[in-house]
């Protein structure tokens, strides 16, 4: 194997571990909520910590980026990561459970900014869009999560004994392969954040990330509660699981699909799927339909982020690494506000009713992308 297939096996085992610890601590949400006794609105209180840890990790990230390369971050990210996975599992107060999670999504920006800044530079090696495959082995790794997830379940395992597990595979994963990543990929310029006019081309693609989070944070941290509660589905993974294969066939398809009919066309696909997906979920909340409606919302998901990430590269104003760091930015907020929101939205109108600002946020990827690419062609 050559060194850039070699570099891009060892990302793509990166990207699975992120989806894995993500897919993992998301699914059990349903636990958290049970064990504190949370309605909706507290839980989603206890939830909106995690976009406030993430803000103050944009400074950093520009900092981190700009004075290393992105593989040295990665590996000190996912050992954070690793600790807070496994103090997630013995939380027994709130207090503890809130700083848990604001390490974890600290921990998870800095992560996301490094993989992705690595997968640019190796798309720009192979001259072709592969950006695509990298996201969808992330939800190939969130698949196994949740799969993993819903095995310790079925035996019972506690979330602390489960949460321990997966904290040793992180360490010992990161600890032995993060050296075989893309070297040598700092940016000698563009790793300042201006605070002056704000960027157009930015603030679009921005936009389209924050959409894209409110609709897959929302759906990783609220199918389990939707399919527990709402479907009245024992094994309330199923809808995520779901949810999650279907996204990740789409994502291994999407640089296929985007060379065929072109980005801005993906963009209106993919609103249409969410859509559709959605108002089958909440007209008819029974199993099959649930199942057919996040199948939809997976597909239509799954090439928003990926897609944009690539845009991002054509930044005249960041390197690719600041470019990340600012998207990130947007999408960690969407997708740590979007959780919380339909908490609130489900307290006061029903859960079913709260899944509508899914299929809201979606529509809105048709304005938002139009407006970009005409911004792009002037």
């Amino acid at each position: 194997m050559d060194l850039k297939n070699r570099q891009r096996a060892f990302l793509s085992l990166f990207f699975f571990l992120s989806g894995f610890c993500f897919s993992t601590w998301t699914s059990r949400i349903p636990t958290i909520k049970e064990f504190f006794g949370f309605n909706y609105a507290e839980l989603g209180t206890i939830l909106i910590f995690m976009p406030f840890s993430s803000l103050v990790g944009l400074p950093i990230s520009g900092w981190l980026v700009s004075h290393y390369n992105s593989r040295v971050p990665l590996a000190a990210a996912f050992c954070s990561l690793a600790v807070a996975l496994s103090c997630l599992g013995f939380s027994t107060t709130k207090l503890g459970l809130i700083a848990s999670l604001c390490l974890l999504a600290f921990s998870t920006r800095i992560i996301n900014i490094a993989v992705n800044t690595q997968a640019l530079h190796l798309q720009k090696l192979f001259n072709r869009h592969i950006n695509g495959s990298f996201h969808g082995v992330w939800s190939t790794g969130g698949i196994a999560g949740v799969g993993f997830t819903s095995l310790l379940l079925l035996f019972n395992v506690s979330i602390a004994t489960h949460l321990l597990i997966v904290t040793g595979i992180i360490l010992v994963a990161t600890l032995t392969c993060y050296r075989f990543l893309l070297d040598n990929d700092r940016a000698p310029a563009g790793n300042k954040l201006i605070l002056a006019k704000p960027d157009p081309y930015m603030v679009y693609l921005g936009i389209l990330v924050f959409l894209a989070s409110i609709c897959e944070g929302g759906m990783f941290d609220w199918s389990g509660n939707f399919f527990r509660e709402v479907v009245k589905e024992e094994i309330f993974t199923l809808g995520y699981l779901n949810f999650m294969i279907f996204m990740s066939l789409s994502r291994f398809a999407s640089d296929r699909i985007v060379t065929r009919i072109g980005m801005d066309r993906m963009f209106m696909v993919s609103a249409a799927f969410i859509v559709a997906g959605i108002a089958l979920a909440v007209v008819f909340p029974t199993f099959w339909p649930s199942m057919a409606g996040f199948c939809l919302v997976g597909f239509g998901t799954a090439s928003v982020i990926p897609v944009t990430y690539s845009l991002a590269a054509g930044s005249r104003k960041y390197s690719p690494g600041m470019a990340i760091s600012i998207l990130a930015t947007y999408g960690i907020t969407g997708a740590f506000l979007g959780p919380p929101l339909i908490g609130y939205l489900a307290q006061a109108f029903g859960l079913k009713y709260a899944f509508v600002a899914f299929g809201l946020a979606g529509l809105m990827f048709v304005p938002v992308s139009q407006g970009f690419f005409k911004h792009s062609r002037s």
